[in-house]
């Protein structure tokens, strides 16, 4: 072996340390599964509980993934892009966060407003032990249907009938006052921007592009922080590895692929937590650097 071999397995050596130990660190940090089943997984964070909820999935045309130029893919399809039946499945998620007496839901799904595949908001919220009426401040994303519908139950009825505050981003009010089946809030909803607070552990984070108001919701706990994305990513199998695809139905690709691109920096440079409304179930980890690319590594 030459000095020069040597070099290179010691450095090599160093550096899958250096990674060993950030992975293991990470897995040591104040964000724990505690619970899990079908349709939840609970965490604890810091002082704060938050629980993933699925509501369900959508099956989306692999057309959808958009490369430069708003181009689908055909058979050059990066095999790594997992399809089932000829078609991206994409998981539908909700999350709650539990600070002492407030509960603070994150987007709500689609209830039966959308596909059957969808609708298990409800469900989840039960199976996780957790009464709907306990949640008294909703607030979202983005105002698309499988974020937004399911604050009205498949019976009609209020989805969640202690309802305080019902938190909308403000450049989308016009489109979320378009949904007949919601309009029983149109005078109850609140405009919400960049940087508006929660709660003393929450606030929101601006990250346009996949809608014209679409926001992050940045929780903090303990010193650790944990980054509720929304649509940041909508095929994880490869907009990690290639942040720059896009999605057909992002209002502004450009946008979106630059808001995608500095919140995944943000949060790989910063080991911030992660939590996806499309990212495989429960779709909570964190996010590493992978040569000029990212990882996720789910909790």
């Amino acid at each position: 072996m030459t000095r020069r071999n040597v070099l290179g397995a010691a450095g090599a050596i160093a550096a899958g340390t250096v990674a060993s130990q950030k992975k293991a660190s990470a897995g040591e940090r104040r964000l724990q599964r505690t619970a899990s089943g079908t349709n939840f997984a609970r965490y604890e964070f810091g002082d704060l509980t938050v629980v993933a909820l699925r509501d369900g999935y959508v099956d989306m045309l692999p057309s959808r993934l958009r490369q430069a130029g708003d181009r689908p893919f055909g058979p050059d399809m990066p095999a790594q892009v997992t399809l089932v039946d000829g078609h991206l499945r994409l998981s539908v998620n909700a999350f709650l966060v539990i600070d002492s007496e407030q509960y603070v839901l994150i987007d709500t799904g689609a209830a039966n407003a959308w596909l059957p595949t969808m609708g298990s908001l409800l469900d989840a919220l039960a199976e996780a032990g957790v009464a709907r009426e306990s949640i008294t401040t909703v607030a979202f994303t983005h105002t698309h249907a499988d974020h937004v519908n399911g604050v009205v139950a498949a019976d009609g009825s209020d989805a969640f009938p202690n309802l305080q505050r019902l938190l909308v981003p403000q450049e989308e009010l016009s489109m979320f006052d378009g949904y007949e089946r919601l309009s029983r809030f149109r005078q109850a909803r609140l405009p919400f921007g960049d940087g508006f607070k929660l709660s003393d552990s929450i606030a929101a984070v601006q990250a346009h592009g996949h809608e014209v108001g679409h926001t992050a919701f940045e929780v903090s706990s303990g010193g650790e922080t944990l980054l509720i994305w929304g649509d940041l990513i909508h095929v994880p199998s490869i907009q990690f590895e290639r942040p720059e695809l896009t999605w057909e139905y992002d209002a502004d690709q450009q946008q979106a692929r630059a808001s995608r691109a500095k919140m995944l920096e943000h949060v790989a440079q910063r080991g911030v937590f992660v939590a996806g409304a499309h990212l495989d179930f429960p779709g909570v980890g964190y996010v590493e650097r992978a040569g000029q690319a990212y990882r996720f590594l789910p909790l």
